[in-house]
């Protein structure tokens, strides 16, 4: 399928050679999204380090664990971070995803 466009410029990459198509720029930019919150943005950091329960995030970014839930339950759904339950307590930790991954480097390229 051939693109018109307005004004042609040659060389220039078209539409129909996007590497993505909707859904995927979709879900890109949910995550994104979530990322861009510096609470979330903490959170994660933080579960690079070692995974944690709520009470300890909720503690180390003095917030309250209702707040700190908030913003897991939106990494979860952006299919950055996962849970696990040990005992009484659910852990958190980052996802071993392509996107959870990229994430972890560059924050750590950033904090190095």
């Amino acid at each position: 399928m051939s693109v018109k466009k307005p004004h042609h410029h040659p060389n220039s990459p078209c539409l129909e050679n996007l590497p993505f198509d909707a859904e995927v720029a979709d879900r890109l930019a949910g995550i994104f999204k979530q990322v861009g919150d510096p609470t979330r943005l903490k959170i994660f950091w933080l579960l690079c380090q070692q995974e944690e329960c709520v009470t300890n995030i909720a503690y180390l970014l003095d917030m309250s664990s209702p707040a700190i839930s908030h913003h897991l339950k939106s990494l979860k759904l952006a299919d950055l971070v996962e849970s696990e339950r040990k005992g009484k307590e659910m852990f958190y930790r980052p996802k071993s995803n392509k996107p959870a991954r990229l994430l972890e480097k560059i924050l750590s390229q950033t904090f190095e």
